[in-house]
């Protein structure tokens, strides 16, 4: 393991972000680690990541050769740098920011690397959404009308409490039945899925409440 906490860790990737989307997080989730070129951002900021981790092909030489031990060279190409990050990482959480919104492709590949780590404590924040594979059994509090949307990166199976539109009895799959545009019809959302394989797609400002509500259930793995 290259990086371990105790704490939640903020991850920066090369996608670009606000600084109040960087502050919010950090808030939650102090340690600061970079993906590959995210580290140019935060340096562009005025921060320092704890450790740098990917293939190395983004981050400017400069400032590789001044972060010293901090870099940690992945050199595989059968990954990306947010899957080399999540593999080498140890913490109760992970915030992930600076994956989203930018080149349609590497927001693809990060909603990938959710499913290929297989576990719920990893949020990808952009600057509209939020996304998070949702955990075995999710008890979440929402307002009424909040836009939920389940997007499958396998197939799956699931039940709900609080949608307007339950997905229980419906098999998903990402060519085949997807889930999103949903919205809640109440205040309450249960989310019982039956494999590490399904996206939730949340306003950004849930945030809060769902990293809550995530670390309060069991985990796919432990």
């Amino acid at each position: 393991m290259i990086f371990q906490s105790e704490s939640g860790v903020t991850l920066v990737g090369g996608a670009g972000f606000a600084r109040p989307a960087l502050t919010s997080a950090l808030a939650l989730a102090p340690d600061l680690v970079a993906a590959d070129g995210g580290a140019n951002h935060l340096d562009a900021l005025g921060y320092s990541p704890r450790a740098v981790i990917g293939d190395l092909d983004s981050i400017r030489p400069d400032l590789r050769e001044s972060l010293g031990p901090r870099v940690h060279h992945i050199p595989e190409q059968d990954s990306t740098d947010l899957d080399k990050c999540l593999r080498s990482i140890s913490a109760p959480f992970v915030l992930c920011v600076g994956f989203l919104g930018a080149r349609l492709d590497h927001t693809v590949a990060a909603l990938n690397s959710l499913a290929r780590h297989g576990r719920a404590r990893v949020l990808l924040l952009g600057d509209e959404d939020i996304c998070a594979l949702a955990p075995p059994d999710l008890h979440l509090s929402l307002p009424r009308g909040a836009r939920v949307s389940l997007f499958p990166m396998g197939a799956v199976t699931g039940r709900s409490e609080g949608l307007e539109w339950p997905i229980d009895g419906i098999g998903f799959a990402p060519h085949d039945r997807i889930g999103t545009s949903n919205r809640m019809a109440s205040d309450v959302l249960r989310l019982r899925v039956s494999a590490p394989r399904m996206v939730l797609m949340l306003d950004r400002g849930t945030m809060p409440a769902l990293l809550d509500a995530i670390l309060k259930t069991p985990d796919w793995q432990a």
